[in-house]
């Protein structure tokens, strides 16, 4: 059974234990010698590792230590730049096999998929627009085996299994609460705004069963999930014969939810329901970055800095 985890790790503290290979590369330091750097995972998160000063008997092995393979790890804890980070004395390639469950090793969306999925079927399926619904629903149902695992980014928040699904449940559960207090929002086009909004994720990101990324695919990289998901929907929509105001409208929703042309958006929101969708997008991506930032820090401190919240150290609350 897995005994440390990633979050529960301690500064000083020196441990054996079984992870997965999320990045790997060969670099070469200052010193001109060259070494391991590593990023390993498990069910609590990921943390940065190094093997210094390898020689060339261990690196072909060391080269061969590729994303989504399972390593057993000898390590100490150290802290770099306000992080932990793992000083790797020994790494081998290993096959768990039924020693525990790969979940423990697989940072993963709280909810099983299919719940999250189930869920996310039965609000489009209430929609009274039936354009809306039929483009939704058609998306969902074909994609549906990826969905079951595919993270919401390569890195950064909900880069886990089933992230994807994750992000878009809460945003229509929020959603759905914002329709209830702002009733100029259109329910159906602000909720189909969210079901499509990252729907191209699934091919701007490169990703495992395990829900683990290395990276982004040419079209991702040269293109990006926003000029995908217009793309698509301007396809989808003109073979179900939806009209051009509604078309546009919903290719506005994917173009501007980024707010800024530095974060992909020529945009901004030019409707109501464009506006909300960009809040519902940002609040659930910092509500998870300050949920993960928290992870193993104890009650009355401070976490580690966190880039994607402005270098901010987020403060565990004692009650």
């Amino acid at each position: 059974m897995k005994k440390h985890y990633i979050a529960e790790l301690k500064t000083g503290e020196e441990f054996a234990d079984y992870f997965l290979v999320k990045s790997s590369d060969i670099r070469v330091g200052g010193n001109g010698k060259q070494y391991l750097d590593l990023t390993l995972a498990d069910s609590s998160g990921e943390i940065s590792a190094k093997k210094w000063d390898i020689d060339e008997g261990e690196l072909p092995r060391l080269q061969a230590l590729k994303e989504g393979l399972t390593v057993a790890v000898k390590a100490d804890v150290k802290e770099w730049k306000g992080s932990k980070q793992l000083r790797v004395m020994k790494i081998r390639e290993t096959n768990v096999g039924d020693m525990f469950e790969l979940r423990d090793l697989v940072k993963a969306a709280p909810e099983p998929s299919e719940e999250m999925y189930d869920y996310i079927i039965s609000r489009i399926s209430a929609f009274e627009d039936q354009e809306l619904k039929e483009l939704c629903l058609g998306l969902y149902q074909e994609n549906k085996e990826r969905l079951m695992y595919y993270p919401a980014a390569a890195s950064n928040h909900h880069a886990e299994y089933g992230g994807l699904l994750y992000h878009v449940k809460r945003m229509m559960m929020m959603g759905e609460r914002a329709c209830e207090v702002y009733t100029n929002l259109s329910r159906d086009l602000l909720l189909a705004g969210v079901a499509i909004h990252d729907i191209e994720k699934l091919n701007e990101i490169i990703s495992d069963k395990n829900g683990i990324s290395p990276g982004y695919s040419l079209e991702g990289n040269m293109l990006g999930h926003i000029v995908q998901g217009v793309t698509l929907i301007h396809e989808r929509c003109e073979k179900l014969g939806i009209g051009e105001e509604k078309t546009i409208l919903l290719e506005h929703m994917v173009l501007s939810h980024h707010y800024e042309p530095e974060f992909g958006s020529p945009k901004k929101p030019l409707f109501p329901e464009a506006e909300m969708l960009h809040y519902l997008d940002m609040v659930d991506a910092k509500m998870f970055d300050m949920e993960e930032s928290l992870n193993g820090v104890e009650p009355g401190e401070f976490g580690p800095k966190v880039w994607t919240l402005d270098n901010r150290r987020i403060y565990k609350r004692t009650f």
